[in-house]
């Protein structure tokens, strides 16, 4: 790319062209330079009179027409230098003027383009953070779930452990309640034994 910086919109419109469509541009060239189309006229009538003298089989006028024909591109041809030669700054002036309007739009279309491209990285951060912020939710309700399920199976096994606890309890109570009971009935035994052997004896 050419180091030269791009032009302004205030360099373009400083100049004094305007942008033209082909048809403008093609009115302009005829009403500058108007030899040039009647010299391209003048060739084609003598082409075609000369076309009409060879059927009509008159070979001095289709001559005549032939060297008509000559002078029409001579003078077609001096009109075309001519008119380069009148015009060669104005055309280079304008050359110049299209080309910095031709960069003008390219730089506009690419700084279109750029703002497009801005438009959707913005899109697409933001469709990011917000399936980030859903995955985030959706993460922290998972473990608040979790949390909540192991501290109802944390109470349900200390209820059940507390039970179990409570069953061995009454157990161990059940099992020693009979062991005692015979040990007083013996006691009992025996201190009416003490008491019968110390009647008998009086």
């Amino acid at each position: 790319m050419s180091d030269k910086p791009l032009p302004t919109s205030l360099e373009v419109d400083s100049m004094e062209f305007t942008e033209e469509t082909s048809l403008q541009k093609f009115k302009r060239r005829l009403k500058e330079e108007p030899l040039i189309p009647l010299g391209c006229a003048a060739t084609c009538y003598a082409l075609y009179r000369a076309y009409r003298s060879m059927k009509a089989k008159d070979s001095v006028e289709m001559n005549r027409m032939f060297r008509a024909r000559i002078y029409a591109q001579f003078f077609t041809l001096l009109a075309v230098v001519a008119g380069g030669m009148y015009y060669k700054t104005e055309r280079q002036q304008r050359r110049e003027f299209e080309r910095m309007l031709e960069e003008r739009k390219n730089q506009e279309k690419r700084e279109a383009w750029l703002r497009e491209l801005e438009i959707r990285d913005k899109e697409d951060k933001g469709w990011r953070e917000r399936h980030a912020a859903i995955e985030q939710a959706a993460r922290e309700a998972a473990e608040k779930a979790a949390s909540s399920a192991k501290g109802v199976g944390l109470r349900q096994s200390q209820a059940q452990a507390q039970q179990q606890q409570e069953q061995s309890t009454s157990a161990d109570e059940n099992q020693n309640q009979p062991a005692t009971e015979p040990a007083e009935e013996k006691r009992g035994g025996g201190i009416l034994d003490a008491v019968k052997a110390l009647v008998g004896r009086k």
